[in-house]
């Protein structure tokens, strides 16, 4: 059977997990991504972020870590998880907005709480 690479390093894995919130989309790095016992959540602990004090300040990750910073564990609703990647290491944490702009050659399916109405079966809204 494979064996992960961070398993062969004998370190721990670094994780980025993109989730939806309020139509934007979040990027974080973690050390620990787990099922939770509350049916339908993804539990996201160990946030990671970038050393501060250097002279170019990304804006999206001191928010990212202002929000997360007194915050042990997140419980995270499946549906609103784009994606888990089990990374080399940790890059930037952000926040995107989810809206599709003129640059995206990509279309994307609507999102949970998306204010957009589907019309219904028989016609009417």
């Amino acid at each position: 059977m494979a064996e992960s690479r961070s398993k062969k390093k004998n370190i721990r894995p670094v994780y980025r997990v993109l989730f939806v919130q309020q139509d934007r989309i979040y990027e974080v790095y973690v050390r620990g991504v787990y099922q939770s016992d509350l049916y339908g959540f993804i539990e996201v602990e160990e946030f990671l972020f970038g050393e501060r004090g250097g002279t170019i300040v990304d804006t999206s990750e001191e928010r990212l870590r202002a929000e997360f910073q007194d915050v042990g564990r997140v419980f995270l609703p499946i549906a609103s998880v784009l994606r888990i990647d089990e990374v080399e290491r940790r890059g930037t944490a952000r926040i995107t907005d989810s809206k599709t702009t003129e640059q995206d050659n990509i279309t994307r399916l609507p999102l949970l709480g998306s204010r957009s109405k589907l019309p219904h079966r028989d016609g009417n809204n």
